[in-house]
């Protein structure tokens, strides 16, 4: 079965759970009850309150109405009749949506006495609703307002063969083992705390490491492809933000401030500043393209309800680049970052996808600039045989983009890289370059980013790899372990000749057994475990466990250096040199 049918079959079982729902709860008020990309939910207003002990006794009562066969039947009415019916039934979110709906006539769907706004399609009966699985409940504002009432909703699955759903739950088990706020926390890599604030994170040591072994990454690639670093300040003056646009696209996603008179604003983007480092001085179209690069922290308001973890945050650094360019080089530039973006993915070990995303409803800049803009990330796509799907009416206000979206261990897809093309802020600030023949001529900005947001790619990488990290991502990669307290300074020796190497390594010379020890390590996913006794003591060697393939005997300790050092360091991709 395809996409769409399990779309159907999705939404017809979250119809289901709403009738179970109202069956056993007759005064809940229905909300809404969409399919997702991995399951339904439903969001209820009720008075009690939903655990996840209640699931099962829902569950229940779906399958008496799967038992009972009842037809799914389509009935398209005027607005006015079906504000009646759900008038009589006192379903005020119902009536709310029918006032947003501007045809005249709208659909119901029926279930024996149960009936449900909705524009289908749905399955025959509910007999046709076989897998199926509710998961758990979360609170949800009312059309995703914070200033709306929170109301109570309930997560499901559903499949067309148990063994589907069974293939699923079990994926959804590894997911929960591979969690990275769970991961976070034992691995000491970083908290959240409620008096700091919801969305802002609090980075350990280990997961300070991390970030810097990322960080020196971006850079060390960034410098091989001819970008030039800049920084910017973590606040503008709000008339800037006026200028780009933003303040009127992007306003409620913004933190304001006044400095002596004059409103501020955190900058939610980089892009601000490279555009005044462009406009410091004249440039000519020799020194195009211009790549300015940034690892900039920025700042935006997320709905609490939508934070998770390091996913969604509300400060977050981004692997922020803008390349400023002439209109003929404008393709070649958008193939050199989707170049990069592919080569670190592979490097990671992630696949992707793409996704070409188009003009909104609400967006700044020409029609014709627009189209350009899209025709060139459409040629580039193509030309290098990537198969895209496109997003109408998902690009930014200020131009359409190329998204990436890669899929990790458990087939989950998260977005990350873009690659923007726009055509409009270099209007709107007056950006020029000196041509050939002596006359001024307006460059091309590509907005990109490689990993994204390093926050929200480390939460993807701590579950992509469950917590154990290649061994040049780990921020401990050795650990060295005596057995007694009279090995311990041939165990401090040991420490010292590894950690001369550069080698990120760590000495447990507690007083504590063995079999403890190697159990903590193993816990702690690091790599390799170094452990030293009165044999390899004598005999000037390492006794040396694998984090993935266990004992791996005794050994000179210069040949483990040798033999691990080369993993030990950061890689590097093949791409560069493109100055």
């Amino acid at each position: 079965m395809g996409k769409e049918e399990l779309e159907v079959l999705r939404h017809s079982t979250a119809h289901v759970m709403a009738q179970a729902v109202k069956e056993l709860y007759p005064r809940v008020k229905l909300a809404i009850g969409p399919p997702t990309e991995d399951g339904f939910y439903y969001d209820f207003d009720f008075d009690g309150y939903f655990s996840e002990e209640d699931l099962p006794r829902i569950e229940e009562k779906m399958r008496e109405i799967v038992a009972r066969d009842i037809p799914f039947v389509r009935q398209e009415v005027s607005k006015e009749e079906a504000r009646k019916i759900f008038q009589e039934r006192g379903e005020i979110y119902k009536l709310e949506i029918l006032d947003d709906i501007p045809d005249e006539k709208v659909t119901l769907y029926w279930q024996g006495d149960f009936v449900d706004l909705c524009r289908g399609p749905h399955l025959e009966s509910t007999g046709k609703v076989k897998a199926f699985k509710l998961l758990s409940v979360s609170g949800a504002y009312w059309r995703g307002d914070e200033r709306n009432k929170m109301l109570q909703r309930i997560y499901g699955t559903a499949f067309f063969t148990e063994e589907e759903l069974k293939r699923y739950l079990e994926r959804l088990q590894e997911a929960k083992r591979r969690d990275h706020r769970r991961l976070g926390k034992e691995l000491e890599l970083f908290s959240t705390h409620e008096e700091v604030g919801a969305g802002l994170i609090i980075w350990h040591h280990k997961g300070v490491i991390l970030r810097w072994i990322l960080e020196e990454f971006e850079r060390r690639e960034h410098l091989k492809r001819g970008y030039q670093f800049v920084i910017g300040p973590q606040i503008l003056k709000a008339e800037l933000w006026k200028q780009s646009g933003h303040y009127d696209f992007y306003r409620e996603h913004m933190y304001f401030t006044e400095v002596e008179g004059q409103q501020y604003a955190l900058k939610p983007m980089n892009c601000l500043a490279h555009i005044l480092v462009y406009k410091s001085r004249h440039r000519s179209y020799r020194e195009l393209p211009l790549r300015l690069f940034e690892l900039g922290r920025v700042h935006r308001h997320e709905r609490s309800g939508v934070l998770h973890g390091l996913l969604r945050v509300r400060e977050f650094t981004q692997d922020d680049a803008h390349i400023f360019c002439r209109p003929d080089q404008l393709e070649e530039e958008i193939r050199g970052v989707l170049h990069f973006v592919q080569e670190a993915m592979e490097l990671f070990g992630f696949s992707y996808e793409a996704e070409l995303s188009t003009k909104p409803e609400k967006a700044i800049g020409s029609e014709e600039s627009w189209q350009k803009a899209i025709d060139a990330l459409r040629r580039v796509l193509e030309d290098e045989g990537i198969p895209y799907r496109v997003n109408e009416g998902e690009g930014a206000f200020y131009g359409p983009k190329i998204d990436i979206k890669l899929e990790d261990a458990l087939g989950r897809k998260w977005q990350c890289a873009t690659i923007q093309c726009d055509f409009s802020l270099p209007e709107r600030f007056d950006l020029t370059y000196i041509a050939p023949d002596g006359s001024r001529q307006r460059p091309v900005m590509v907005h990109r980013v490689i990993l994204g947001a390093l926050e929200r790619f480390i939460g993807i990488l701590i579950e992509h790899y469950g917590g154990a990290f290649p061994l040049w991502l780990a921020p401990e990669q050795v650990r060295v372990m005596s057995i007694t307290d009279r090995h311990i300074p041939y165990g401090e020796e040991v420490l010292g000749r590894i950690e001369a190497r550069g080698i990120r390594v760590k000495g447990d010379f507690r007083n504590e057994k063995l079999g403890y020890k190697i159990r903590q390590a193993q816990l702690e996913k690091v790599p390799y475990m170094v452990i030293v006794g009165d044999r390899e003591m004598r005999e000037g060697t390492v006794a040396v466990r694998s984090r993935e393939k266990g004992d791996l005997g005794s050994m000179p300790l210069d040949s483990f250096i040798e033999e691990i050092w080369p993993q030990c360091q950061i890689p590097s991709l093949e791409g560069g040199d493109r100055t």
